[in-house]
């Protein structure tokens, strides 16, 4: 008789229980910690590079003709002229969407062989300034150039 009256109140629940809904997309889960903002998104960069690109050129033109009347050094104007012509190449080959990842590449390689220059200036010569300074610009134009290559990349 318990079966019975078992079954029967069990039917009576499970008639009172509403029927199903369809299941729910999965709930995103709580963040403790507010979502950090990317310093530097690629976006960003990459129509930032163009500028910097233009902008390292005309620092390095400017700070050979700097140390050229300062000094008389042949190889900072050469240098300089150098780097204004490859950042020049670089703005130009980013102005066009199918030429500017080879535009980045262009900039990062230059940036990169500035910092090496201005690295090995800095530790022969332990001095501050010029070289540390030049040699932080062209680890952030470097940085400008990686990011802009990878977005355009993508």
């Amino acid at each position: 008789m318990t079966a019975l009256m078992t079954a029967a109140s069990l039917s009576a629940t499970l008639a009172s229980v509403p029927a199903r809904s369809p299941p729910r997309a999965p709930v995103a889960r709580l963040r403790l910690r507010p979502r950090r903002r990317a310093l530097l998104r690629c976006d960003a960069v990459s129509e930032l590079a163009p500028a910097a690109s233009a902008a390292y050129g005309v620092l390095l033109l400017g700070g050979s003709a700097f140390a050229y009347a300062r000094s008389g050094s042949k190889g900072s104007i050469y240098g300089g002229l150098a780097g204004a012509a490859l950042m020049g190449t670089a703005y130009y080959l980013m102005q066009s969407p199918e030429t500017k990842a080879a535009g980045d590449a262009v900039g990062f390689g230059s940036a990169f062989l500035f910092a090496c220059v201005f690295g090995i200036r800095l530790y022969n010569g332990r001095k501050l300034v010029p070289s540390g300074l030049l040699l932080a610009l062209s680890l952030g134009a470097l940085g400008v150039f990686y990011f802009a290559y990878l977005q355009d990349k993508v």
